[in-house]
């Protein structure tokens, strides 16, 4: 089960899932729905703001190099 906190692992599976997107050109609405989307994620929207999405976005770009 993957929590907002997870940045790292989320952005692990958004690579896997979603090798296609450039995370660096994402914004943050639909990068908030694909997190959403995985199938590991449990839950809600209610703890996610800037600064997490911020976070899984960094991760991301760091696993995309």
């Amino acid at each position: 089960m993957l929590c907002w906190t997870d940045s790292l692992e989320i952005a692990i599976s958004l690579e896997e899932a979603s090798p296609d997107i450039d995370p660096k050109t994402i914004n943050f609405v639909d990068l908030r729905q694909l997190v959403m989307d995985l199938e590991d994620f449990e839950e809600g929207q209610s703890k996610c703001g800037e600064r997490v999405l911020e976070a899984i976005q960094m991760n991301w770009i760091e696993e995309k190099e």
